[in-house]
């Protein structure tokens, strides 16, 4: 075999391991359902919880605040989610922002422990939902894609996009950072464990700023192309798929058809 025949056969034999189109589409689909499900599992619960309405309850009358049910759920729903998406990340297709997101998943488990064991669930409570809302687009954008339907894919990454923004780079550090880095020492005095739990809340901000620059590059192709091309998670595989090649082909099979 030529070299040129070599690098065709290793193309073709390294996309038997990718994922197929419906392979993606149902793992997107079933976190799409997943953070509805949370999201509004999550508004349902706190909607009569006073710290929702004033951030300032968090912190009033800490440590001595009750844990009921429904909260215990939402954070052990939550906590195990997370821990399903870190550890199936290791035999998972390698993504091109594995380690970010591996960073993410560490970082948003330690917060909900630290939140849980030192009683800040309340501040917790607030995080998680803020997180979930953006990211019900985000995997719906995902599944509409990888079913064809582009105009539908367009239109729900353009909602995801500004969502995004107003809530990661909005009210995420402005709102949430703001009050346990400003209104927190006002309220309670502090200990060497909230520390590290803002930290962490910050090292969450960062990262939320390398993911708003993968986006907006992502948005910026699609206005250009007209379409959303791409996945920002896509596969970091070294060399790629030419489209016109199904992920099931083989190389016998290409081999025969030449």
């Amino acid at each position: 075999m030529s070299e040129r025949q070599v690098e065709r056969w290793w193309r073709l034999r390294r996309s038997q391991d990718k994922p197929s189109t419906l392979v993606k589409f149902c793992e997107n689909l079933w976190r799409c359902t997943f953070y509805l499900y949370n999201f509004s599992y999550g508004m349902f619960i706190l909607w009569d919880k006073e710290w929702l309405w004033d951030i300032d309850q968090c912190y009033i009358g800490y440590p001595h605040q009750g844990i009921t049910s429904d909260i215990w759920w939402y954070y052990m729903i939550s906590s195990a989610f997370y821990w399903s998406l870190t550890l199936s990340q290791f035999w998972d297709v390698r993504r091109k922002d594995f380690w970010q997101m591996f960073v993410h998943h560490v970082a948003t488990i330690a917060l909900l422990s630290f939140s849980w064991v030192c009683n800040l669930h309340r501040i917790g409570t607030l995080v998680l939902l803020l997180h979930d809302c953006a990211d019900i687009f985000l995997e719906a954008a995902k599944a509409a894609k990888y079913a064809a339907y582009q105009k539908l894919c367009d239109a729900i990454f353009a909602v995801f996009t500004v969502l995004w923004i107003i809530t990661r780079l909005g009210i995420y550090p402005f709102y949430i950072i703001w009050s346990t880095s400003i209104r927190a020492p006002m309220l309670l005095p502090m200990f060497a464990a909230y520390y590290i739990f803002n930290s962490l809340l910050c090292l969450l901000l960062a990262l939320h700023m390398v993911w708003t620059w993968l986006i907006l590059q992502v948005a910026y192709k699609a206005i250009n192309a007209g379409k959303m091309e791409g996945d920002i998670r896509s596969s970091s595989s070294d060399v790629s798929d030419s489209s016109h090649y199904s992920n099931h082909s083989t190389p016998n099979r290409y081999n025969n058809k030449k």
